[in-house]
């Protein structure tokens, strides 16, 4: 516990529930904003693979680094040291300069003329967000208290490529200035009853601490491989529908988008639902809840990518794209609250860091190379890429796993950390 805080008096206090800040539900719905453009700006250019790779004459593997690796490769590297100087300066201010520049970078990849163009533009993506979830969640544990933060972190063809990174693009500059005028920067830790100011923490100290947290460790582990599962089948979902199904971009897109939009808004109420419930005061309820949700919707992201019928593979994907939301609220909040207040936007920078090397570096390039493989050793053609999901898609299980076993002592954990 050293390495976590000094403490100098024994005395504690517990703020009572009308303490918290008035203005938190303001901040949930801006803050829910700007996570969804996040996500967004990161992963509407899987739609695009199809059109950029055939304008581009770019390989499967090719593809996949440019859409997704060129991005990682800073979002990865950059996200801890931000995170870090989020435990430490103003986060609102870090939030609206990153959400500014990802914005501004997201709108140059519909101005790029070349490959060299659009992959330095995806770089400053990567840059920009980098700094966008870590002072988000940070900025939400002082604004709900612990037993209210997994409800609180769940809530968030015809004009060509280009035009879709325009349109997603520029009301990210608008959302930045709302964020830098009308949030305000919170006391950190102010909700965890602790009455003296923690002590900062270095890297090392949130390493040693994280490590000796078992489900902390179980739910970055399993945060990470869900979202190499989830994420990962859905990076290349608009491609296989292309190629497998024959739908067009626009085609794929139209079929896509609502199920993003109704389904998975649909999935993240219902989680942040169920986290309301007095059942969810304890954190074993929620662990159990995840571990069942992912081993349950690994099924239907099996058979989807072995159904030749078009139409079951729609009604599953109805099924697995609200899945890919489910989680990561919840996650997020648990691991604000087996860590102390001084480590949060760290701690989510790790779970960052883990996920997007999985998510964006990993699977994407996986899927990439063992379907140039399939279609080169074994002639599958189009069908190259639906065996390449089908290999992926068993992981979520692996997932599930951790997220369960976290539950077997985050009581312990959490009581250690505050």
């Amino acid at each position: 516990m050293s390495a976590a805080r000094t403490v100098a008096t024994p005395l504690r206090t517990t703020l009572p529930a009308a303490a918290a800040p008035p203005d938190r539900w303001y901040v949930l719905g801006i803050l829910t904003v700007v996570y969804a453009l996040n996500i967004a700006d990161r992963f509407s250019i899987s739609t695009l693979i199809e059109p950029i790779r055939a304008e581009l004459h770019l390989s499967d593997a090719g593809i996949a680094f440019l859409t997704g690796g060129a991005l990682a490769v800073f979002y990865v590297t950059v996200g801890i040291p931000v995170a870090a100087l989020a435990d430490r300066a103003n986060r609102r201010n870090i939030l609206a300069v990153s959400l500014a520049a990802w914005s501004a970078m997201t709108a140059l990849c519909g101005l790029a003329q070349n490959l060299m163009q659009l992959m330095l533009a995806r770089f400053g993506v990567g840059i920009g967000e980098a700094g966008g979830t870590p002072p988000s969640t940070s900025i939400l544990a002082d604004k709900f208290p612990p037993a209210r933060r997994p409800m609180a972190l769940t809530a968030a063809e015809r004009g060509g490529w280009r035009a879709a990174f325009l349109v997603l693009g520029i009301p990210g500059v608008v959302m930045a200035l709302i964020v830098w005028l009308t949030v305000r920067e919170p006391r950190r830790g102010q909700l965890d009853g602790d009455a003296t100011p923690a002590a900062r923490s270095t890297f090392p100290d949130t390493l040693r601490f994280i490590a000796a947290q078992r489900s902390a460790v179980h739910l970055l582990v399993g945060g990470s491989v869900a979202t190499f599962w989830s994420w990962g089948l859905m990076w290349w979902t608009p491609a296989f529908l292309q190629r497998s199904h024959h739908l067009s971009v626009g085609q794929a897109g139209q079929l896509l988008g609502p199920m993003h939009l109704i389904a998975g808004t649909a999935s993240t109420l219902l989680a942040g639902w169920l986290m309301a419930q007095r059942a969810a005061a304890d954190p074993r309820y929620v662990t159990r809840l995840l571990g069942w949700a992912t081993a349950l919707t690994t099924v239907p992201s099996l058979l989807l990518y072995w159904v030749v019928s078009e139409r079951a593979a729609v009604l599953l994907l109805w099924v697995f794209v609200p899945a890919v939301y489910f989680y990561i609220g919840p996650i997020l909040g648990l691991l604000q609250n087996v860590v102390p207040a001084q480590m949060r936007a760290t701690t989510c920078a790790i779970l960052l860091f883990l996920a997007n090397v999985a998510n964006l570096l990993l699977a994407p390039q996986l899927i990439g190379w063992l379907s140039d493989w399939f279609a080169s050793a074994f002639g599958a053609g189009t069908e190259s890429l639906r065996w390449a999901l089908l290999l992926l898609a068993p992981t979520g299980f692996w997932a599930a796993w951790h997220l369960w076993t976290s539950g077997r002592t985050i009581r312990e954990d959490a009581a250690r950390a505050s």
